[in-house]
């Protein structure tokens, strides 16, 4: 069962109340989530849950219906997210916004195998290091591993490139000997219900992937789950890897359907292994966007520089080329289903040391808006760290000042819409702000809906509220309703939030659909944008004295993009010859705009973005400016950085 204690629940309360659940036989864990604190108490309910409910603290007692227990969503409604570090200083999180991606040989077959294979998924994204030194194999005679040597080789791969350790472990015999060199156990399809291997690998306390057996039920696969869960890790990861069925066209199938249906019976993290799945590498990149389109938050495959000398699986092993295709298209579709994918470092940032981290002990961004704004989802998106505070201000304006001024060590705004266009606004801040660069960027795929309060219906709709940019999003929808008064809001999350606390039928808001739990609305209607296409992009700005931010996506991916803002000469053909630089540095121009030079009538800002391909960026760059300051009057440089996705 779940005890949820009352918020102002103190720490005697809370002590005694584990007492009392220890006195009667209980395990007990306490979780800090979001919005409660729980005790999730296992064990046999011999008493009337009733005494429980009387005790001082507790708010209400939730019996857990499910056979299991740590593994189902009544006990945890938040979704876990594991932590797993490299040798970098990095952590890798599987559960989150990020998209993670395993890949390696089926066996460690040599040293120069494994290192080459290493060195070629972790180019193409890849942020951890998958391969056997122990193989179960249908046939005695069939290669079974290099051992102890393996995981020497495996280790020294994943060391040079940064990544991780996953490793399958037959038998708990091998404890001692893989402990010092495997960062993530897995637990094979063979195995999932060997309960005492379960119990014993559960008791190590480190992460965990359970791989689902071919002939198992998503029930049998969270009891085994269960086990691993009750004997002492946290960390468990579970892994569709395809069912056997009468189809014989593929290994074995993939059961895409598995992933939506677990998300809504555990928190547990999930991925997917199109690899076993389907056991035929050109199908493996297929099925691998297809388990990410599905809600997997990441997959591990099998990848082999030379497949076909292979010791084991070669047929299902992608090529490098393969693998890195199927990256560049999880990149393209990861920002539709609102996540980035994870990447490994590659070089070391230090934190912002701000007034602002010393008094809080997390670094600070600032965005526009109420909780559930699209700039503060986006600050999820983006920074990948849980010391992070968004901290939401009135205006976009305030959002320069407070990182100007030290209120905020970063600050999320808004700079174009694929539907609406550019926010000018924004660019306007940079021209007024020259204390401000961009650090990075985001881009994020904007859903709208109209919120109403419980109980309302379009009929009754007289006065809808939103951010000006969502009014032209969603034209096509509200044309028609041309009945109704659209009124301005700071935010979309502001237009919620007002909404709410009015209470009033006649009042709607066009938001995320996310805020209409945050703020007890209900969806009147969903997806209302003009074309499902649109996306915002967002930069993270902070002040020019400022390091880069080490927990940020952005300082995953080298960087592949600078931004400028000049002032041309007051003569012909200026403007073509400051493209002409461009052109002849062999830049790609995404973007170019123009605005108005305040008490300067007829003169222009440009405001332009160019993709950085180049190994030494700031080199490049520099050698960039110093030609373009030769044809403008004045050139800025706002910032080189990584815009995920890109």
């Amino acid at each position: 069962m779940v005890i949820v204690l009352k918020k102002n629940s103190s720490e005697e309360q809370k002590e005694y109340i584990c007492s009392f659940l220890k006195e009667r036989n209980f395990k007990i864990n306490e979780i800090v989530g979001e919005e409660d604190t729980v005790i999730a108490a296992v064990g046999k309910v011999s008493m009337d849950i009733r005494e429980l409910e009387l005790l001082p603290g507790v708010c209400n007692v939730i019996p857990i219906s499910k056979p299991f227990k740590l593994a189902s969503r009544e006990f945890k409604k938040e979704n876990t997210v594991i932590e797993i570090p490299n040798n970098r200083g990095q952590i890798i999180r599987i559960g989150g916004q990020r998209i993670v991606s395993i890949a390696g040989p089926c066996a460690v077959e040599s040293r120069e195998q494994i290192m080459e294979t290493a060195a070629a998924v972790a180019s193409s994204g890849a942020v951890m290091l998958r391969g056997g030194a122990y193989k179960p194999r249908s046939s005695p005679y069939s290669f079974q591993g290099l051992g102890e040597k393996g995981l020497e080789y495996l280790k020294e791969a994943g060391d040079k490139f940064g990544l991780p350790i996953v490793t399958e472990i037959v038998s708990e015999s091998l404890i001692p000997v893989m402990k010092d060199y495997v960062d993530v156990y897995q637990i094979g399809a063979r195995n999932m219900q060997n309960f005492d291997l379960l119990r014993k690998v559960g008791a190590i306390g480190k992460p965990v992937i359970l791989k689902r057996s071919y002939t198992a039920t998503l029930e049998e696969l969270l009891m085994s789950a269960e086990y691993l869960l009750s004997s002492g890790t946290d960390n468990v990861i579970l892994c569709e890897r395809g069912i056997r069925t009468f189809e014989h066209a593929t290994r074995n199938t993939l059961d895409i359907s598995a992933v939506p249906v677990l998300r809504s019976l555990t928190h547990l993290p999930i991925l997917v292994d199109p690899s076993h799945a389907v056991g035929i590498r050109e199908k493996v990149p297929s099925m691998g966007l297809a388990s990410i389109a599905s809600g997997a938050d990441g997959i591990i495959v099998e990848v082999h520089t030379h497949p076909e000398k292979a010791l084991s699986d070669g047929a299902q092993s992608m090529l490098p080329a393969q693998f890195d295709k199927m990256m560049h298209d999880i990149e393209a579709l990861a920002p539709v289903i609102g996540k980035s994918v994870a990447h490994i470092r590659e070089e070391n940032f230090s934190v912002v040391n701000s007034p602002e981290k010393k008094s809080t002990g997390k670094i600070v961004c600032a965005y526009s808006g109420k909780r559930g704004a699209y700039a503060e989802q986006a600050i999820s998106r983006y920074f990948d760290s849980h010391d992070i505070e968004a901290r939401a201000v009135d205006s976009f304006e305030e959002i320069f000042q407070s990182v100007v001024d030290g209120k905020a060590d970063y600050g999320m705004v808004p700079i174009e819409n694929s539907l609406a266009g550019s926010v000018f606004q924004n660019y306007d801040n940079f021209t007024r702000f020259e204390d401000v660069s961009i650090a990075g960027a985001v881009t994020l795929n904007i859903r709208h809906a109209l919120l109403g309060v419980k109980g309302a219906s379009l009929s009754g709709i007289k006065n809808v509220y939103s951010h000006p940019q969502p009014f032209t999003q969603c034209k096509k929808f509200l044309d028609g309703h041309k009945e109704w008064n659209l009124i301005d809001s700071v935010s979309t999350a502001t237009a919620a939030q007002f909404v709410s606390e009015k209470g009033l039928a006649e009042n709607a808001a066009i938001a995320s659909p996310l805020n209409a739990p945050l703020y007890n609305l209900e969806i009147l209607a969903e997806d209302i944008e003009n074309d499902p296409g649109n996306f915002t992009r967002f930069v993270v700005i902070q002040a020019n004295h400022t390091a880069k931010p080490s927990g940020a996506g952005e300082a995953n991916v080298p960087a592949n993009m600078a931004s400028f803002i000049f002032k041309t000469k007051n003569e012909p053909g200026a403007l073509y010859n400051v493209l002409g630089v461009f052109n002849d540095f062999g830049l790609n121009m995404t973007r170019l705009e123009s605005r108005p030079i305040t008490g300067q009538p007829w003169r222009y800002w440009f405001y332009a973005d160019a993709q950085i391909k180049n190994a030494n960026a700031p080199e490049y760059v520099k050698s960039l400016m110093e030609k373009l300051s030769e044809k403008v009057e004045e050139i800025r440089l706002l910032g080189i950085y990584s815009e995920l996705g890109k």
